[in-house]
């Protein structure tokens, strides 16, 4: 045997590669591209469309439907001829509010002042029926005892005109401004007695049985788990009420005299200046719905659905 047969007898076999390293490496998957300027400015171009559709759907028909009223308003002036048109109305208007705050004296003073005086007539017989509409309407909800001594008492007397009270509140005031309070006072505890009043019915029997096992006493279960539950059907009384006492007011002071917007809008009517009393008629819309708006506001804050 040769040297060179020795060697390679003598020499180890190779040893094979791990399959491991054999394996070919996979290529990493691809990066999502990146956003290019003119896909962002697309997508943003598409959200500002649907703000301005949301806009349009919220706007268009409250115009068209104020287009419609004035365009039937104008037709009726032409008609009638004694009705003053949008324009005649317009023009009036601009003298009107160039100065409303203006006194000349008790009874010459700017329609500011009416509105104001109003107001404050309103808000204090509606503070007056506030203070004891709801409380009664807590009682009538928590005793069954006193709901059935008052219910003949409120279905006999929540029925009758407001105006017919205030003849009432002129023989025992003897004078027109509180006896257009009252009449404000009397129109507006019917509505928060009886919200107030469904809404303690409505609180869950579980609730006030949680509060007798835990000996609550009764000004706790009030304040506690009455009040916060009934909140929202208190608010909705109020909001009725305060709509219901500026629609009296103005007919009440109509007939009782003084400052007000009621007695302002009688005072224009005797100078034959109509085109105030439409110009009034707007005023009293626009202070209504302002009124119900915020109190809306404020019931939909404290509602539970809202949160």
């Amino acid at each position: 045997m040769s040297a060179v047969a020795v060697l390679k007898l003598a020499t180890p076999p190779a040893k094979a590669e791990p399959a491991a390293a054999k394996a070919v490496a996979l290529p990493a998957p691809a990066a999502a591209p990146a956003p290019t300027l003119e896909l962002l400015a697309t997508e943003a171009a598409t959200r500002r469309g649907e703000r301005l559709r949301d806009v349009l759907r919220v706007v268009i028909p409250p115009l068209f439907g104020i287009a419609l009223m004035i365009g039937i308003w104008a037709l009726v002036a032409i008609k009638s001829g004694n009705i003053p048109g949008p324009d005649k109305t317009w023009a009036a208007a601009q003298v009107l509010f160039a100065d409303p705050f203006y006194q000349n004296g008790p009874n010459d003073q700017g329609i500011g002042w009416n509105v104001l005086s109003s107001l404050q007539r309103v808000g204090i017989g509606f503070g007056f029926a506030a203070l004891v509409g709801i409380p009664l309407g807590f009682l009538l909800g928590r005793f069954a005892f006193m709901n059935r001594m008052f219910e003949p008492i409120i279905s006999l007397l929540r029925p009758v005109s407001p105006l017919a009270w205030l003849p009432i509140g002129l023989l025992v005031f003897q004078k027109a401004d509180p006896a257009a309070t009252w009449t404000i006072f009397i129109c507006s505890i019917w509505p928060m007695i009886l919200n107030t009043a469904q809404g303690v019915q409505r609180v869950p029997q579980d609730y006030l049985n949680v509060a007798r096992v835990l000996g609550l006493s009764e000004a706790k279960v009030i304040t506690k788990i009455l009040f916060p539950a009934v909140l929202p059907y208190m608010l909705t009384g109020i909001r009725l009420s305060i709509g219901t006492a500026w629609l009296v007011i103005v007919a009440a002071e109509m007939l009782t005299g003084g400052v007000g917007i009621g007695f302002w809008v009688w005072d224009e009517w005797n100078n034959l200046k109509v085109e105030h009393i439409v110009i009034a008629i707007f005023v009293i819309g626009i202070v209504g719905l302002a009124l119900e708006t915020l109190l809306l506001i404020l019931a939909k804050r404290f509602s539970y659905e809202s949160r």
